[in-house]
């Protein structure tokens, strides 16, 4: 089986593959893990078993105490039609990481997230095929925008500086790993986005490279705003200065509620635009009720009128729905941004439009 030899080798394929079709990134790793029940022992494996903090719950660990559970799901999804895999790497940072006291953990467990999705990528691509590995970079548990106390506006729980620092391991232990892309992902609180986006740029500086970033916002309900407060453009305009290989929309909402969101993000938008919802909303007893079917029936749309480039699934979402909504982006074409749409029309030609 031919591999691709460099990261840049690899982007670049995936580029031109990207011009003709929409491409698949992969569901819910969360949503993966939970079907599997998984107790306290399953967490601390032997490395852990005498570990003095409670470790359920803490799925990042999973790839180094139950690494073949990751693979497998890594491998899942890639059967379902994914293009870009992402690490299990979302809470994978020292300040996520303090809820079980596992800090100074954090870069050897984006390290092996990263390792686990490239072993899982290189088993599926081919030289006409890249898969892509995509270091997830999650929001952590606090925010820099909003105090969590009501009695005191001013506090923070975290500084600026402080997530920069936990952001820097983050990146370094991705990086090291082998990932294609660095996705910074899930933003309710864009400050926060903004130190992980300092930090990357700070490591890729320092280490001379050119690794493409995918930015990913989540907008908490109808209102159409983040949790700190911004509308989908405004959001837009306070990221658009680290040039985004893509910027989405993911979690909170399932396709029925993204659409608008989606498509106003598609029309200011300059770079690459993807989009993961959720599998609907949650029902009364935190779980997702949409069907593949159902998804690809909703996203189908999104794709025949060119308003994406990316398509996945966030909460919710497994292989098959994933294969599904591979279903649904093979009826259409991947968005042109309208930057490009100018320059196409003022050469004379027509990008492809949902009416073309």
């Amino acid at each position: 089986m031919t591999h691709f030899t460099s990261r840049q080798d690899r982007l670049a394929k995936l580029e031109t593959i990207g011009l003709d079709r929409i491409l698949i990134l992969d569901g819910a790793m969360g949503t993966m893990i939970q079907t599997f029940k998984l107790e306290e022992d399953d967490y601390r494996g032997a490395r852990f078993a005498d570990y003095d903090h409670p470790l359920k719950g803490n799925n990042d660990l999973l790839v180094i105490t139950k690494p073949d559970i990751i693979l497998g799901i890594h491998e899942a999804f890639l059967k379902a039609g994914a293009d870009l895999i992402s690490t299990n790497s979302f809470n994978a940072t020292t300040i996520s990481q303090a809820d079980y006291a596992l800090e100074p953990l954090a870069y050897e467990l984006n390290l092996e997230a990263a390792k686990l999705a490239r072993q899982a990528s290189l088993a599926f691509e081919t030289a006409d095929a890249p898969k892509a590995v995509v270091g997830s970079i999650g929001p952590t548990n606090k925010t820099l925008s909003l105090s969590p106390d009501v009695n005191d506006p001013s506090y923070r729980a975290a500084s600026f500086d402080e997530m920069v620092v936990a952001y820097r391991e983050q990146t370094l232990g991705l990086l090291d790993g082998g990932v294609d892309f660095l996705m910074v992902e899930t933003i309710f609180d864009t400050l926060v986005a903004k130190a992980a986006l300092y930090a990357i740029a700070e490591v890729l500086e320092e280490r001379g490279e050119a690794v493409p970033i995918m930015i990913s916002g989540t907008i908490t309900d109808r209102s159409g705003r983040t949790l700190s407060g911004q509308t989908v453009e405004a959001f837009w305009n306070a990221v658009r200065h680290v040039n985004p290989w893509s910027i989405g929309l993911n979690c909170a909402l399932g396709p029925n509620e993204m659409r608008p969101f989606l498509a106003e993000l598609s029309r200011v938008a300059t770079c690459r635009v993807s989009v993961y919802p959720n599998a609907g909303l949650p029902n009364a007893f935190g779980g997702y009720d949409e069907t593949p079917d159902d998804m690809c029936h909703t996203m189908t749309p999104w794709a025949q009128e060119g308003l994406v480039n990316v398509m996945g699934g966030c909460c919710g979402t497994t292989p098959d729905h994933i294969h599904h909504i591979a279903h649904a982006a093979s009826h259409g074409r991947p968005r042109v941004a309208p930057v490009i749409q100018t320059a196409l029309r003022l050469s004379g030609l027509e990008p492809f439009t949902a009416a073309a």
